[in-house]
């Protein structure tokens, strides 16, 4: 049987000889029908071999003629800068710009492309596989799923996710979930078990808008960290700051917008020196399963010896962003978390917890994962490739290593003014300033990689840098 690691190995071995240039740009690669003699593999094996260096934006095909080493990976732009937000609190929420944004969110007729919104589109979800996994769902509750489930939420579903959490060092077991509705009512639970009003939270520096904007509903003061494009959060600023916070908010595995991942060795750090002064640490991690390396990052909880690291996830952006499906094992805090899930929600929705857990279970919810990183791999590539030919000279770009978005920096050119711009060409961004409550990052923005490649994104992009432009 040809494995999966066969094409990879092939496409690794490709890709060495290409980056040390025994492969100059222009040169032709063998042909499909040469590698399949050559490696004793199939045509479909050949053709996945390609598709991943294509991905990589290492190779390019040229019609009638093949593949041949790509020039466009020479033009690779420099990083964005790591940021600095003051040492000073703000609570200056650009509540009117995220609101209008976000206005067109669920709202496919209008003719928009949405790099705004930083979920995968519904052409890269399995919806046809959902809807069965829906009916089946329905036949196996008691009452159709119209039913309270138990309070700590779906057994399959938490069975599931207990599982699951081996691949990356978490060892959990089904008690030590609890199910919620999505990710963001996972980490409202989670701040209201550890803080009070007028407690101070850390967190990285940019970071979800929605997390700013919860903290501050919640009477707490916000802490914004300098964080690294690849490595997150600054360790010794974070060290600088604890006695001045109650509690710390890390996205630690492809954040959005930033996209950096921590490294092992510094989630470690953060996880034994938050517990050292025992300050809780709530960690989100809804992007850790969409990696593009060989495998799944670890999380922070897998070193946790305390039981203060709080570890909140969902399906949301890999599965059903409109089910609902979230979760949160929350250690020493498990029966706080439990009363709030009483008093705010009483049960999650059985159906779709039921219909998740199914295909978690069933093994599909891996293969749908390993097709929508291969996809998200390629189009983090092909976005790269757009902005370096496309947008103005001095744009920097983030390199992430999975994820759903990527972080762009240009050369003195207000975002805020670019979207007013863009927004009537039917061209939607996330301006900089909404991931923080400071005045920076008025000239980056976040672009969604979710929707599905095509030259009419490409073209979408070039008329986006084009625009860019004019604003110097």
């Amino acid at each position: 049987m040809e494995k999966e690691y066969l094409y990879l190995e092939i496409s690794r071995n490709l890709a060495h000889l290409i980056r040390q240039q025994a492969l100059q740009p222009g040169d032709r690669l063998p042909s499909v029908r040469m590698l399949c003699r050559e490696h004793g593999i199939s045509m479909n094996t050949a053709k996945r071999v390609f598709l991943e260096l294509e991905g990589q934006s290492l190779i390019e095909s040229r019609p009638q003629s093949g593949y041949f080493v790509s020039h466009q990976r020479h033009r690779t732009l420099p990083l964005p800068e790591i940021s600095r937000p003051a040492p000073a609190f703000s609570e200056e929420e650009p509540v009117p710009l995220i609101n209008k944004v976000y206005s067109h969110m669920g709202q496919p007729d209008l003719d928009l492309t949405l790099f705004s919104i930083g979920v995968p589109s519904e052409a890269l979800l399995p919806v046809a596989r959902l809807n069965k996994e829906m009916i089946k769902a329905m036949r196996s509750l008691s009452g159709s799923g119209t039913a309270y489930e138990p309070l700590p939420g779906n057994e399959k579903m938490r069975r599931a996710v207990a599982r699951r959490s081996y691949t990356w060092g978490g060892h959990l077991q089904p008690d030590d979930i609890i199910t919620t509705a999505g990710g963001m009512n996972a980490l409202s639970f989670c701040m209201m078990a550890t803080t009070k009003p007028g407690d101070t939270i850390a967190v990285e520096s940019p970071v979800y808008h929605g997390i700013l904007q919860l903290a501050r509903s919640l009477g707490l003061r916000v802490m914004e960290l300098p964080t690294h494009p690849q490595t997150g959060v600054d360790i010794t600023a974070l060290e600088k700051a604890i006695p001045d916070i109650h509690c710390c908010l890390l996205v630690s595995n492809f954040n959005t917008p930033l996209g950096s991942c921590m490294p092992d060795s510094h989630k470690k750090a953060v996880v034994e020196l938050l517990a050292q002064h025992h300050i809780p640490l709530i960690e989100d991690d809804l992007y850790g399963d969409l990696y593009f390396g060989s495998s799944r990052p670890k999380c922070c909880k897998a070193f946790d010896k305390t039981g203060t690291v709080l570890w909140c996830s969902a399906i949301s952006k890999t599965l059903a962003p409109g089910y609902r499906v979230g979760w949160v094992a929350p250690g020493i805090y498990k029966e706080q978390v439990l009363k709030l899930k009483l008093v705010h929600a009483i049960s999650s929705s059985a159906i779709t917890q039921e219909v998740v857990a199914g295909f978690l279970e069933s093994g599909r919810y891996e293969n749908h994962l390993r097709n929508m990183r291969q996809t998200l791999q390629a189009n983090c590539q092909h976005y790269m490739a757009a902005i370096a030919e496309y947008f103005p000279a001095g744009t920097k770009v983030s390199r992430p290593q999975g994820g759903l978005t990527l972080w762009v920096e240009l050369p003195g050119i207000n975002t805020t003014d670019l979207y007013n711009v863009a927004i009537r060409q039917k061209i939607s961004i996330a301006p900089g300033r909404i991931f923080t409550l400071q005045n920076q990052f008025e000239n980056c923005m976040r672009l969604c990689m979710g929707l599905p490649w095509s030259e009419e994104l490409k073209r979408k992009l070039k008329q986006l840098g084009k625009l860019a432009g004019m604003l110097q």
